[in-house]
């Protein structure tokens, strides 16, 4: 296990490694309804919670296919955990890698999943050396796809009604960012 992509600052925030310490915050907000409404999950319970850190923590390495790196997203002064993200390796031939966050409701519309995203974007392609980043999420939710328009990510796809996504039929849109497009991004950026 690899602890040399944790801790990440940014200006508002640090992504840190999750401890178990974490269950009480996180399950604050996977336990909402809201939360779970487009994720592959119903609210989980405190023991769920606690069940998900260890598998998460279990699955930690060294970018290689089938690792993934899970960041608490905390707020720099105060330390408080406000949501998580990751980074899930998954082709390590096409370096492929894909993308994951939630944010607590309480702190969303405050560009926190922006900025923690983009991180994950700039771990990917800078420390992990991925070629091809992506990011999927269901059709409805509008924060996240706008989020992902928001960091140059391009939809490649529009799955319709591909699958039964609890209880109906699931519009799932594909999100995705080459690492030259990426590297052109910073520097139209600078």
């Amino acid at each position: 296990m690899s602890l040399q992509y944790y801790p990440i600052e940014t200006g508002r925030l640090v992504l840190r490694r999750f401890t178990l310490d974490d269950a009480p915050a996180m399950h604050a907000y996977v336990s909402l309804p809201e939360v779970a409404r487009y994720m592959m999950w119903e609210p989980l319970s405190l023991e769920e919670t606690r069940a998900r850190l260890e598998r998460w923590l279990g699955s930690e390495g060294d970018a290689e296919e089938g690792d993934n790196l899970s960041f608490a997203i905390t707020l720099k002064g105060s330390g408080e955990l406000v949501g998580d993200c990751g980074l899930g390796f998954r082709n390590k031939a096409a370096r492929q890698a894909e993308i994951g966050f939630s944010l607590n409701p309480a702190h969303q519309g405050k560009g926190y999943a922006t900025e923690a995203v983009g991180e994950m974007l700039r771990l990917g392609f800078e420390r992990c050396n991925r070629h091809r980043i992506y990011a999927r999420c269901d059709a409805r939710n509008d924060g996240s796809w706008r989020l992902m328009e928001r960091l140059g990510m391009r939809r490649e796809a529009h799955f319709r009604e591909h699958a039964l996504f609890k209880g109906g039929w699931d519009d799932e849109f594909y999100y995705a960012m080459l690492e030259d497009e990426w590297r052109a991004q910073q520097e139209g950026a600078a």
